[in-house]
């Protein structure tokens, strides 16, 4: 690897985040867990027993929901998944790839809340399964399966415990050795670590047929070369290069981010189709429709790679449909030392529910605050509701004096934040522009 372009650089980084990204959070879990969700090897559930809080350092993770976890090897094998009987309580498993294709779907929305069994296999597997199981094909060898309990509140959690208990993963070959993923030497620059794990991890979990080609465009950058890590032995001048332009590549993405890259409606970035871009992987759940699929080429790496950063893991909007807001009606900058109201009216049209969860900014975690509130919704108690129906939600570092604000009260860190709405299940009205989200106002210190 004599050159390189910077431009090539960013190219590496924009393809490959969502893989990297990824699947060192399959590792966290699997080695050390995240925050609620203990440690759980390959090929087993690791269930949180408590919603999200500020501990759960993972990004834009929700408080609406408890997790069911499980990181899948299917190197070792199909996996047989057995879910039970919700009694119509809204859940959903959402399977996404290595490369955070969302793939399939189970749960009220896609399969009902009767007891079901799903057959998950590897690619190209042809195999017979059990007949009463539904086959699922997953593109790479390494998957995940998020899962989500609508939870409402801490007298709830007992019944879905038993739910998550409930929850089987098995192996139907009675349990091979499973190969994990492969790791990068010690003799590799840290600053560098990210591309020779694209270049492991691109050839172990190989991509789309679509994006082969921006893969073998990576050749100069030894992304696609076999063997000895091309990274190893550099001399300091060329790993300063090659770590600077990785973090331009890094920064441009991020500044994506801040700028939307999404259409944007009273400041806030309607996130509605940041998870389209899975093209070419329709398992059962998923809806391969022109809607959902009609995502620019050109824009596609990017998007996906912001989407990756700023919520890992995400569904697609007929799911959960997801809106981000930085600033304020005067388009500033939101900041937990001012004071702001966002007035519904009327409250989100879903299906499921909708809530609106605090973030601080730039790592998108939840917030610390005196109330241990994280966010608030159509199943937070105590909220109060104009006469009309309409509610106003306050956000700040500050708490309000006024009872009434206090009980519609959204803390906010003291420094910059990003609130984001979730709408699950959503009316056709969110998708379609029918609904619009009104923009957070600025208003005088209480």
């Amino acid at each position: 690897m004599n050159s390189f372009d910077s431009s090539a650089v960013q190219a590496a980084y924009a393809l490959g985040i969502p893989l990297v990204f990824n699947l060192d959070q399959v590792l966290r879990y699997v080695e050390s867990g995240v925050g609620a969700n203990p440690a759980a090897p390959f090929n087993s559930f690791s269930h949180a027993r408590t919603l999200a809080g500020p501990a759960d350092t993972f990004v834009s993770i929700n408080n609406d929901t408890l997790y069911s976890m499980a990181q899948l090897d299917l190197s070792a094998g199909p996996l047989l998944l057995e879910v039970p009987d919700t009694a119509g309580r809204y859940y959903v498993l959402q399977f996404v790839d290595a490369w955070t294709n969302n793939f399939a779907y189970v749960g009220q929305r896609a399969t009902g809340t009767g007891a079901g069994k799903f057959l998950i296999v590897p690619p190209g597997w042809s195999g017979q399964g059990p007949e009463d199981a539904t086959l699922i094909q997953s593109p790479t060898l390494v998957a995940s399966i998020v899962g989500r309990w609508a939870c409402e509140g801490e007298a709830d959690l007992p019944g879905i415990h038993r739910l998550q208990d409930a929850t089987k993963l098995s192996a139907l070959d009675g349990g091979s050795p499973a190969a994990g993923i492969p790791s990068p030497g010690p003799e590799v620059p840290d600053k560098l670590v990210f591309l020779e794990k694209l270049r492991l991890w691109s050839q172990a979990f190989p991509p789309a047929q679509r994006d082969l080609s921006a893969l073998d465009a990576l050749a100069p950058l030894g992304i696609t070369g076999q063997g000895n890590s091309p990274y190893a032995g550099l001399d300091e001048g060329r790993i300063g290069e090659l770590a600077q332009a990785l973090q331009g590549a890094q920064d441009m993405i991020l500044e994506f981010l801040r700028g939307g890259g999404v259409p944007m409606v009273n400041g806030w970035q309607l996130a509605y189709h940041s998870f389209d871009y899975n093209l070419d992987f329709f398992e059962v759940g998923t809806l391969n429709e022109p809607l959902y699929t009609a995502m620019d080429s050109a824009q596609r790496p990017i998007l996906r790679a912001a989407a990756a950063i700023a919520g890992l893991w995400g569904n697609h909007a007929y799911e959960a449909a997801y809106a981000a807001v930085y600033v304020d009606a005067d388009g500033q900058q939101l900041n937990g030392q001012n004071d702001y109201v966002l007035t519904f009216d009327p409250t989100p049209p879903v299906g499921a529910f909708w809530s609106l969860t605090m973030y601080s900014v730039p790592d998108f975690f939840l917030v610390e605050n005196p109330l241990a509130r994280y966010s608030v919704g159509d199943r937070t108690p105590g909220l109060v509701y104009g006469d009309d129906g309409s509610l106003q939600i306050h956000l700040g570092a500050t708490a309000p004096s006024d009872p009434a604000k206090l009980a519609n009260w959204l803390p906010a860190p003291e420094g910059d934040f990003r609130p984001l709405l979730r709408m699950y299940v959503p009316d056709a009205a969110v998708i379609d522009g029918g609904y619009q989200i009104p923009a957070i106002h600025r208003i005088a210190k209480d």
